[in-house]
């Protein structure tokens, strides 16, 4: 696939509903997007990024179980995408549709046939604002999603398995100095209908020089 850097920023989307639950993803491909993910920006070059594939389809289902409780209780809290701006029509469908294929990707995750899961080794999590240790992985885990965009593969952002995180570590072994902080859902995605979202008008977000 040839694809620009400006196409790769502007149409790598979550993907949920289009993510091909029956073809198998090569490990090597996924070590090529990691590989890559290793090149984004690391606070003091410190490296402490930890990635987890995982394939094995017992602990992929049980992961699966842990994310369709937590959906239940956020979706339950109302506080889910569908929640917000119901006083604007246009942006209130679009919500609906977020929440649909979130939904859908809960009942389904533990059928994706690869879960990346992005952590940092440190001994404890400091007190007070965490952006400069989260901002050491965050840029990688989205290296690795336009890596696998660009090889035919479809990710998805996702965090609520975090609400059973010491459960999910207890699974797969990880120990206790490490800390998840992303699960990358990884497939084959059907379709080539990707496009830039709509998005707030950058002169409404957008300060110069000061609030």
């Amino acid at each position: 696939m040839t694809i620009s850097a400006d196409e790769l920023l502007t149409t790598t989307r979550s993907v949920r509903k289009r993510l091909d639950l029956t073809r198998p993803v090569p490990m090597e491909l996924v070590r090529e997007c990691l590989e890559i993910a290793l090149q984004a920006p690391t606070g003091g070059n410190a490296q402490l990024w930890r990635w987890i594939v995982v394939t094995d389809p017992a602990k992929r289902a049980a992961i699966g179980g842990y994310y369709k409780r937590a959906w239940d209780t956020y979706y339950a809290s109302g506080s889910s995408a569908r929640a917000l701006f119901k006083d604007d029509p246009e942006r209130a469908a679009a919500q609906e549709r977020v929440s649909g294929s979130a939904a859908y990707l809960a009942e389904r995750m533990g059928e994706v046939p690869v879960h990346v899961i992005g952590c940092m080794a440190v001994p404890r999590l400091p007190e007070g604002n965490q952006a400069g240790l989260w901002g050491s992985l965050l840029p990688a885990a989205w290296s690795y999603m336009l890596a696998a965009r660009a090889r035919g593969l479809g990710t998805a952002w996702t965090t609520l398995h975090l609400a059973y995180e010491s459960e999910v570590a207890e699974l797969l072994g990880i120990p206790g100095d490490v800390r998840q902080g992303v699960l990358l859902p990884t497939a084959y995605y059907t379709g080539e209908t990707f496009r830039p979202a709509r998005r707030q008008p950058l002169d409404e977000v957008l300060h110069v020089d000061g609030w």
